[in-house]
């Protein structure tokens, strides 16, 4: 009867000891996400221009052509690829820690008991073979298999698994983000280029009118009309128009190292068309619906899944509390003469053995651990929600750009066309008489910043409609 209480005690001992190892926090986090307007307040359709590929997106074929180069060579696409070979990695990692691991194995021991030990005394009676004791160096062979398998009871393994698959996933979307934010800047860049060669052909028109003024004002000051300081004014403008061309010569040259260095190459001449800038007209948008951002955007699908991500770390640290099944293994060949060693079934050896561990002393460590996952959990439900909030803004931004520049350019191409006539004006007046230096030196310059602001205008209008199209989640497809 007392045996038998003490085996039950044992039990109950036994049972409230893993019943203690078994508590885990308790954890609520906010449901609750960020919900999209159900449509733009600017826009009412369907219709999405995300949808598009890249390569029909933009027309000129000079800029396809820098594109498709810089994905095959960009340092950054190369590096996020590299990024997935990680991610797949990791995976396969997870996959394999919850098979068995079987290794092979080859020991060889040397022993010697201590005389007056248990296992000495009854070695120097016991006979290894018929006729010989065993000796007092008694070496030990084996060869064979071992194992050790974790059974994935409450899920850790497998919940890690999935958080290394929704990593995975998100390392693609992280991929798809440079290359959306790779073709944008290409395409940004490009367009840069060609409006520094406007302004650039703008200025040398204006250096050459400039130039013939200062031609007059010196018959003038021959002929006694006009005095020195207007042909000083004069040759100052057109050294400071001349100024201008050499800047506009070092912008060309750093834009284009700039998109040969997104294209992977070294500088060279990038091949493009400047003809009827100021006249095209940039791609119409369509933004389509809000809730599109949710599929087209690869950073909000990044961030999703790293949501996801870190809901199976906060699970798979939540099973760390609960007690884990192990079973071990040993099969072979075992001896103390290698001439016995694969003798069957003399030699034949094999172990098996199956443990439950639940932690206790240690349990400190896996709160913490804990803690740590469900903080991260948070923090990348914030960062999901932030990302999404940041999308609609800046398709709202980019819009509301789009509309305003037109209305600037339209305003900027009238301005332009009255001060172009006000030149010619100008000039007749000065030569008759009836106009001063100073106003026509106002005029130029008025007309030559007038134009410069009217290429910068169109550029701008640009670089919106890629931005939208950025902010829509196109690109990357």
């Amino acid at each position: 009867m007392n045996n038998f209480k003490k085996w039950f005690y044992s039990i109950l001992l036994w049972f409230g000891v893993m019943h203690i190892g078994c508590i885990t926090p308790e954890y609520n986090i906010e449901k609750t996400k960020r919900l999209l307007p159900p449509a733009y307040s600017f826009a009412n359709d369907s219709n999405n221009s995300a949808d598009i590929k890249w390569k029909d997106f933009f027309a000129d074929k000079n800029l396809v052509s820098l594109i498709d180069t810089a994905l095959k060579n960009n340092f950054d696409v190369l590096m996020t690829l590299q990024k997935i070979e990680v991610a797949r990695n990791d995976l396969q990692f997870t996959k394999g820690a919850m098979l068995p691991t079987v290794s092979s194995n080859f020991s060889y021991l040397q022993r010697k008991f201590g005389y007056y030990t248990m296992d000495d005394a009854g070695n120097r009676v016991t006979e290894i073979t018929p006729g010989k004791m065993i000796p007092t160096n008694l070496p030990d062979y084996f060869v064979g298999l071992q194992t050790n398998w974790e059974i994935d009871v409450w899920g850790k393994l497998r919940n890690k698994k999935k958080a290394a698959f929704a990593r995975y996933l998100s390392s693609i979307e992280g991929t798809n983000l440079v290359i959306t934010n790779l073709v944008s800047e290409i395409a940004i860049a490009y367009y840069e280029l060609i409006a520094l060669d406007h302004e650039l052909d703008i200025i040398r028109e204006t250096i050459k009118l400039e130039q013939d003024a200062l031609a007059i004002i010196k018959v003038q000051k021959d002929a006694g009309v006009a005095n020195d300081l207007a042909v000083k004014q004069f040759e100052a403008e057109v050294l400071n128009s001349i100024g201008m061309e050499f800047e506009t010569l070092q912008k060309i040259t750093e834009t284009e190292n700039k998109i040969n260095f997104l294209l992977g190459r070294f500088p060279q001449k990038i091949k493009r068309e400047k003809a009827n800038f100021t006249s095209q007209i940039p791609t119409q948008i369509k933004s389509g619906i809000p809730s599109q951002l949710l599929k087209n955007r690869p950073d909000i699908k990044q961030a999703e899944l790293e949501l996801l991500a870190t809901k199976f770390d906060v699970s798979a640290a939540k099973a760390a509390f609960y007690p884990s099944f192990n079973i071990t293994g040993l099969l072979g060949f075992q001896a103390f003469n290698t001439s016995f060693l694969f003798t069957s079934p003399q030699s034949l050896a094999y172990s098996l053995l199956g443990g439950l561990t639940t932690p206790l002393l240690n349990r400190n460590a896996i709160k913490s651990q804990f803690k740590n996952a469900k903080a991260n959990q948070l923090e990348a439900m914030y960062n999901y929600q932030k990302t999404i909030l940041n999308g609609y803004v800046e398709v709202s931004n980019e819009i509301s750009s789009i509309k305003n520049l037109e209305l600037i350019q339209n305003n900027k191409t009238k301005e332009v066309d009255a001060l172009t006539k006000s030149i010619d004006i100008s000039n007749d007046l000065f030569k008759s008489g009836r106009a001063t230096y100073f106003e026509v030196l106002m005029v130029q310059n008025r007309s030559l910043q007038s134009k410069l602001e009217l290429i910068n205008t169109k550029k701008r209008q640009y670089n919106a409609t890629i931005n939208i199209y950025k902010a829509l989640g196109g690109g990357w497809k």
